[in-house]
Order: structure tokens, then sequence, then C-alpha cells
């Protein structure tokens, strides 16, 4: 009788993990961000450690969000450099560029320094920006992906690509050029 008892209870739990499992699942899959999409409102902490509200710039400019892995890991180094190097063609557009990861403020700001960034590096220390924008996990690494937002604030348009970090920077100046 306690054995029938224990498999019962055992048996509800893990049904209403697999319940939740798959409305999370669900969830995120409602919450991705596409292009027409409005962005959701955020307050992230930059690279300073001063509140970053991205309300504040709807409206101001354009925004180039991209969410990237790693600190000096090699392809969030390349992809950050190209946005660096490239930085006066997306501030001549209008368009200001902002970088985002769960790592710390610290790591941001010596990323930052160590190559000379001279854009805004946000931290999202839980990945809920990321999850808001619907930005999905690659192996065991948070997803690489860059929103360009409108003055609207709707994203125009969108660069997905894991190993292709160098690539993002050039995909949205091409998009900006063009329009």
């Amino acid at each position: 009788m306690k054995t029938k008892i224990t498999t019962l209870v055992l048996t509800f739990i893990c049904i209403v993990c697999i319940a939740t499992q798959a409305q999370e699942k669900a969830q995120m899959k409602t919450q991705r961000i596409e292009v027409g999409s409005k962005i959701p409102d955020f307050i992230l902490k930059d690279d300073a450690g001063k509140d970053f509200k991205v309300s504040n710039y709807i409206g101001k400019k354009k925004l180039v969000i991209y969410f990237y892995p790693k600190d000096e890991s090699s392809v969030c180094t390349k992809e950050a450099c190209a946005f660096r190097d490239s930085y006066e063609e997306f501030k001549s557009t209008d368009a200001i560029i902002i970088g985002i990861n769960s790592g710390s403020l610290q790591s941001h700001a010596d990323f930052k320094k160590h190559h000379n960034l001279p854009f805004t590096l946000l931290s999202d220390p839980n990945n809920e920006v990321l999850k808001m924008f619907g930005v999905k996990d690659v192996m065991f690494l948070t997803g690489r992906e860059t929103f360009l937002v409108g003055l609207d604030g709707k994203v125009v348009f969108k660069f997905k690509g894991m190993l292709k970090g160098d690539e993002h920077a050039s995909s949205v100046l091409a998009f900006l050029k063009k329009k």
C-alpha cells in the first residue's frame, strides 16, 4: 500500500514537471521577437554601472541590439571588433550599438577597455532580456542574434549566426544603407 502511494505521488510530480516544461516552452515560442514586433521595454546596467532604459532611446535613435555569449571569447571578440570598426558608419545612419550578455559589469568594462569598444555593453545576469527577445541557446552557450530596431520601437531587420560573429555588423549595416 505504501509503495503504491509513493508511486502515485512520484507519478504526479513527474506529470506536473512535464506540464510545467511544456508551458515554459510554449511561452518561449510566443515571446520570440520577429521583424515587425515591438521590442519589450527593459532596464539593465551598463558597463559603467548606470541604468540603461531602452525606452529612453525609442523615437530618438535606431537601435542595433546584439546578444552574444561571452566577453573575450574568440567569435564574440570578432563580433564586437566588427561593430567597433564600423561604428562611425553606424553613427552616420543615426544608430546606436548595444551589446548584451550575462557577463558582469566588471567583465564588460574590461572587455570594452581591452578592445576600445565605443558602444554600450549591458549586463543581463539572468538572461531575462535575452529570453524576452526569444534568443535561443545553442548547445551550452547563449545564442548570438542581432536586432535592428527602428525609431518606432519595432524590429526592422535581424541576423542570426552563431559562428558568424563578424558578419553581424556587416549584415545590419548593409540593411541600413539600402534603406
